[in-house]
């Protein structure tokens, strides 16, 4: 296998395990954010408006860490910066 090859497969595997971790986390938390907030809407029904305002801008936020997550996977698969540098070691 040579060196092209080798970035190719390293660079689709990474995104593969980038976009897969990295999606757990943000799904966990939006699922115990979300049960919180209706555990509170339902303790407290005059401040949903409240809460429910607070959960979207807590979601957007644990929401952009998957997001960045996609990012990178997109990189490394479209624009991976080594390629780059193995053509030119490989002399092409």
């Amino acid at each position: 296998m040579n060196e092209i090859s080798m970035i190719a497969m390293t660079s689709i595997i990474t995104a593969g395990l980038t976009i897969a971790i990295g999606s757990i986390g943000p799904a966990l938390g939006e699922s115990r954010a979300l049960a919180q907030a209706l555990s509170a809407i339902a303790q407290q029904p005059d401040e949903a408006n409240t809460i429910t305002r607070t959960l979207f801008v807590g979601l957007a936020m644990v929401e952009s860490t998957a997001i960045y997550c996609l990012v990178i996977s997109m990189i490394l698969i479209f624009a991976n910066p080594f390629w780059d540098y193995a053509i030119t070691q490989a002399g092409g």
